[in-house]
């Protein structure tokens, strides 16, 4: 692994989601930590993503297991994929380890049943929340809501794109590489408060693949080749 390039943990990670960009980081030369409520149950996870990638025959030298607040003391980027309803409690535990950091916060506001109606929370967003509750101490940038696990999970290309909000300029920056990294286009969609919109887009795909049996995702077009 090239020493540029930054320490992943990916907190509750285990699930299709969060091993799906697991493999696709590890294959892009990242060294990544999958992190857990316990050990026992991400170690579960790294041994599932090894045999995946044994399979396609891809190295996983570059993964590893951890407690979550372990995981992200340990790493210089934190991703977050757990549900809405365990967002506040896994960054109150974490929160110590998260200072000076980048956090990817992934979680969505689904309220079940009914994931596919559009139900923000009084927060605004769950990117929001996650910025107000970490305070400036974090550079929260919201991603990858709208990418499926199923296509995470594939050995395939990635025809899709991935809308990139947080404050901090430089800290969307990072995390656009993050994106191409896993084989998709990031792009820059402004403030934190812009994650409104892409967390509300999440209910609208799951409608529209529901619908027309898919795993559809979006698609930003007219943007030149050369812009910035």
């Amino acid at each position: 692994m090239s020493e540029a390039l930054p320490v992943i943990a990916i907190l509750g990670g285990t699930g299709d989601l969060g091993t799906g960009l697991v493999r696709r980081w590890v294959q892009a030369g990242y060294q990544v930590i999958i992190g857990s409520r316990t050990v026992e149950k991400a170690q579960a996870a790294v041994d599932d993503v090894k045999a995946v990638m044994a399979e396609r025959g891809q190295d996983s030298t570059n993964v590893s297991a951890a407690e979550n607040l372990d995981a992200a003391t340990a790493a210089n980027i934190v991703a977050m994929t757990v549900p809405f309803a365990h967002q506040e409690s896994t960054l109150n535990h974490v929160k110590p380890g998260l200072v000076g950091k980048i956090l990817v916060d992934v979680t969505v506001p689904l309220v079940p049943p009914k994931v596919a109606r559009v139900q923000l929370p009084e927060g605004g967003s769950a990117g929001q929340i996650a910025q107000n509750l970490l305070g400036e101490e974090v550079k929260v940038v919201s991603a990858f809501q709208n990418v499926a696990a199923w296509h995470l999970q594939g050995g395939h290309g990635l025809d899709c794109d991935v809308l990139v909000c947080g404050d901090d300029k430089d800290a969307r920056e990072e995390v656009v590489k993050l994106v191409d990294a896993a084989g998709m286009k990031g792009y820059h969609a402004g403030s934190i408060a812009n994650s409104a919109a892409v967390e509300a887009m999440t209910s609208l795909l799951i409608f529209i693949n529901k619908k027309y049996k898919a795993h559809a995702g979006i698609k930003i077009t007219g943007i030149p080749e050369n812009a910035e």
